[in-house]
């Protein structure tokens, strides 16, 4: 399992497709995939969870991945998340 905790700096709070983007790209790996802020924490593969989720810039967020391709898909979440 491996852990990543970034900095959100995307452009624009969580609206409907940048979430949807952010499912798709963890909907890619077959590790499992979790992100997590304060004491919330949701698969990142459902939709219904990240909407649950808010992403507000400045705000710290855990990428959580555990599985054969854990390393990619923390990278290239934590990529999305941070640009």
């Amino acid at each position: 399992m491996i852990e990543k905790t970034v900095v959100v700096s995307m452009s624009g709070d969580a609206e409907e497709r940048p979430v949807a983007v952010l499912v798709q790209i963890a909907s890619r790996y077959e590790s499992k995939v979790y992100l997590s802020s304060g004491d919330k924490k949701v698969n990142a593969k459902s939709i219904m969870g990240m909407m649950s989720m808010s992403f507000v810039n400045g705000e710290n967020i855990t990428v959580i991945a555990d599985g054969e391709d854990e390393a990619e898909a923390v990278k290239e979440i934590s990529e999305y998340l941070e640009k």
